[in-house]
């Protein structure tokens, strides 16, 4: 798996766990119903430190909780 197919596998998840959709999920995290939706629609591939900070903010959890998921384990090497 490619980090941005895990990043977006791992904003769903929490979506579902804490039961808010990813309108609420923008809303409180003071990002825009447009971005969450690439990320999550696939069409941006690679969604920035900053923003994927501000998700943690708005869910109230680190940086660190949200990469402690087995999505992020054996992720593929990505060469440019």
């Amino acid at each position: 798996m490619r980090i941005g197919e895990a990043v977006k596998k791992r904003i769903v998840q929490l979506c579902v766990e804490r039961k808010i959709t990813l309108n609420k999920l923008a809303t409180i995290s003071g990002i825009t119903q447009s971005t969450i939706n690439n990320i999550t629609g696939g069409r941006n591939k690679s969604a920035t430190v900053s923003t994927i900070k501000k998700i943690c903010d708005g869910l109230e959890m680190s940086i660190k909780d949200f990469f402690d998921s087995e999505l992020f384990d054996n992720l593929e090497q990505e060469i440019i």
